[in-house]
């Protein structure tokens, strides 16, 4: 009997161990991905942007307005892509989290970009052996000390907007 408890607790401590091994490998590998993913932007690469995203790919981003499958948005950044400028995101801080099948992962981002510190979040799902982007938001981040000022300065233009949703 102890024989037995011993064997199935050293397949269960390898069986941990092998777990953890995949998520690090998994983990390094979303990294590369997103890494890649706001390179190819940073670089004006329509096509590496666009195929690190599955093909019904959500991006919303930081404007009300944008909330985008993966075809509008392309339609709606190719002018960007096409005159060499897109925008340039680097990842100061990334967290990455994984559902029990470790096919899905969703992390969030702090980033410094143009508009300052940004706060991006997603999900990944594993397609064969690559990690490719199913759902992305964009968020500014604002100082809570300022957050008066930026709504005042919202408020006119989402007043507007939210008139036209309720309608």
């Amino acid at each position: 009997m102890k024989k037995l408890l011993a064997v199935l607790v050293v397949l269960t401590l390898s069986g941990c161990k092998s777990m953890m091994e995949n998520q690090t490998i998994s983990k390094e590998s979303i990294n590369t991905t997103l890494d890649s993913w706001h390179k190819a932007a940073a670089e004006a690469n329509f096509n590496d942007y666009f195929n690190l995203m599955t093909d019904d790919a959500i991006f919303i981003g930081t404007d009300a307005t944008e909330n985008w499958n993966k075809t509008d948005f392309q339609v709606w950044a190719k002018p960007f892509f096409d005159k060499g400028k897109a925008w340039n995101f680097t990842a100061v801080d990334r967290h990455i989290y994984f559902d029990k099948t470790g096919e899905m992962a969703w992390f969030d981002e702090l980033l410094n970009t143009q508009m300052k510190l940004c706060r991006g979040s997603g999900v990944l799902v594993k397609i064969g052996n690559e990690w490719k982007i199913k759902h992305y938001v964009l968020s500014m981040t604002i100082p809570n000390d300022n957050t008066n000022e930026v709504v005042k300065i919202k408020t006119p233009i989402e007043e507007a907007l939210l008139k036209k949703m309720h309608k």
